[in-house]
């Protein structure tokens, strides 16, 4: 019914979200079946697979078919992998990496196209990763909310959570090159996905610092609220983590956000970025 012919979707409750089965991504993938897992990204916004027990080769093979990879600013790498970032808590970290809502690299000029983090090793239990979805948070608004967002452009920055000026009690280690988080990016409020022409939502609470032309001061009502609505539970989906699972989320139409509930595990995860483009009212 859902026209797939190479891969078996089994969407998440809730309408957002999707597990995307009977598929080995260490194997060869078809163009066949590329394009069907591309268009269930689409469809999704975020995709998962279970089972996973790839190289890093395989993990940058397969990010390197969706596009550029962008080279982590500030996450230590993985040993000869420059292009795979470490996102790990070891047992005697207090904080975890991506506790705040957030969507990666809406500080660059040209923000990325996703993500691709794979699961090295989990707690026993706990570490699971949150999803919002933008377009539902763009659609649940007011017809004159959605007024007073059009034209609307938010600065993002990515100095005072890299920068020198960040939270240093969080770094632990796992941080590096602050003095590198230079970047400062405007963008609409609300975009119109290049791919899928629908409109979403974004500013989010981790990199967004105020509206274009505001004080932060009167940027924060409006931010705070939004930031609210936007992780209202209807708008989310939750993902447990198995070693070898993958979560690819789309960062122009998705938030993320690690839960931090597994004190004295470790967590080890590699991720991928995948460079985007401009993004459009």
């Amino acid at each position: 019914m859902d026209g797939y012919q190479e891969i078996r979707v089994e969407p998440l409750p809730g309408g957002f979200g999707a597990e995307i089965l009977d598929i080995d991504l260490a194997g060869p993938v078809s163009d066949a079946c590329f394009d069907e897992i591309r268009r269930a990204f689409a469809d999704h916004s975020v995709i998962f697979f279970r089972d996973q027990h790839i190289t890093p080769e395989q993990h940058i093979a397969f990010a390197e078919r969706w596009g550029d990879i962008n080279v982590n600013r500030f996450f230590e790498a993985l040993p000869d992998y420059p292009m795979i970032a470490q996102v790990r808590k070891e047992p005697d970290h207090a904080e975890n990496i991506g506790s705040v809502w957030h969507t990666d690299h809406s500080y660059d000029q040209e923000p990325a196209l996703g993500s691709i983090l794979l699961a090295r090793e989990v707690p026993e239990s706990g570490g699971d990763t949150l999803f919002a979805s933008m377009y539902k948070a763009y659609e649940g608004l007011s017809v004159g909310l959605k007024g007073m967002l059009e034209g609307l452009r938010a600065v993002h920055s990515s100095r005072h959570v890299f920068g020198y000026d960040g939270n240093a009690g969080s770094r632990e280690g796992r941080f590096q090159n602050a003095e590198r988080a230079v970047q400062d990016a405007v963008h609409p409020v609300v975009i119109r996905h290049p791919e899928t022409g629908r409109r979403a939502l974004y500013v989010n609470p981790d990199f967004t610092v105020t509206f274009e032309g505001w004080s932060k001061a009167d940027s924060e009502p409006l931010l705070t609220y939004l930031y609210r609505h936007a992780a209202s539970p209807e708008f989310t989906c939750r993902f447990s983590w198995r070693v070898g699972s993958i979560a690819f989320w789309d960062n122009r139409a998705t938030w993320h956000k690690a839960l931090n509930d597994y004190p004295g595990q470790r967590r080890h995860m590699h991720r991928i970025t995948i460079s985007g483009g401009p993004l459009a009212a």
